[in-house]
């Protein structure tokens, strides 16, 4: 099953973007508040070895930053 993870924290821009591109594109998501949450920001550093939000954990393939292009291009292959 595929799985999409967001972590984020509320004051990102960018988070805010990725957040609204899943939506729009009618996208399940479970998404993680990395300035609350500490054992998801420990597995967010663990996974893309950096502080910087967003992070996005496609079925294991992590984006840092929103880069609409190239995840776009991992849903396709979702499909």
């Amino acid at each position: 099953m595929e799985k999409i993870i967001l972590y984020s924290t509320p004051s990102c821009q960018y988070c805010k973007m990725a957040r609204n591109f899943f939506r729009d594109k009618g996208v399940s998501f479970v998404e993680y508040n990395v300035a609350e949450n500490e054992k998801a920001r420990e597995e967010m550093e663990r996974k893309s070895h950096q502080l910087g939000v967003p992070v996005i954990d496609i079925n294991n393939h992590i984006f840092v930053g929103f880069d609409r292009r190239a995840i776009e291009i991992e849903l396709e292959k979702m499909q």
